[in-house]
């Protein structure tokens, strides 16, 4: 059964489109939904690996499809047919371009789209049961194969845009304890510098100061 359907712009996250009543009555519902915030924080830092994916989390997964730098997204039982939940996004997909797509780019604030919930709950609705003849025709659809995509953990994927993001930091951590290095090894160079011409620089105008004084004297 189809649990929760979100739908975010890719490039920096943006959230355009849920189901609205998705997650009233599911337990930990927060939870997953932060999981799929840091999903979608993941993949606009550049750190998916495939298109097309199912995320396993708990009794659950989530399945995304990558479309037009938009992300496709949808939680569903364990037990719910993955041919099924794949073919549930890509109505979804055709739907969202075809009425919003010129718009999708320019789209500034969350939730722009948040009236396209009138057609996830219908679509969604058409695929809850997975007995009837319309969902058990898709089942059997030999065309449209989904065995090659990718099934990873939850904690697995959101650990590696979590290292990326430590190699990341600690890269510029780095760089930027370099620059000190660097400013410190002048400073201590024009210190050394000072140290070694300074005695040199009062001597002579010692000598300079003695000479201007017999000159004037004279």
């Amino acid at each position: 059964m189809v649990k929760m359907t979100l739908i975010a712009r890719v490039t920096d996250g943006l959230p355009l489109a849920e189901g609205l009543d998705d997650g009233r009555d599911l337990p930990d519902s927060d939870m997953y939904k932060q999981q799929v915030k840091a999903l979608f924080k993941n993949l606009s830092r550049g750190h998916n690996e495939a298109s097309r994916m199912s995320v396993e989390t708990g009794p659950y997964v989530f399945h995304y499809i990558i479309e037009g730098r938009v992300c496709y997204l949808t939680m569903c039982d364990r037990s719910y047919p993955k041919k099924l939940a794949f073919q549930y996004l890509e109505d979804l997909k055709n739907e969202f371009e075809r009425v919003n797509g010129p718009n999708i780019e320019t789209a500034a604030r969350p939730y722009a789209f948040i009236k396209f919930d009138t057609f996830i709950q219908k679509t969604k609705k058409l695929y809850q049961d997975t007995r009837t003849q319309r969902n058990i025709s898709k089942l059997n659809d030999e065309l449209y194969e989904v065995h090659q995509i990718m099934t990873r953990n939850v904690q697995e994927v959101l650990g590696v845009g979590e290292k990326l993001d430590q190699v990341s930091e600690m890269s510029s951590r780095l760089t930027s304890e370099s620059r000190i290095y660097a400013d410190k090894a002048k400073d201590l160079n024009r210190q050394a510098l000072i140290r070694k011409w300074a005695p040199v620089a009062i001597v002579f105008g010692v000598v300079f100061l003695l000479f201007w004084v017999k000159n004037k004297l004279w």
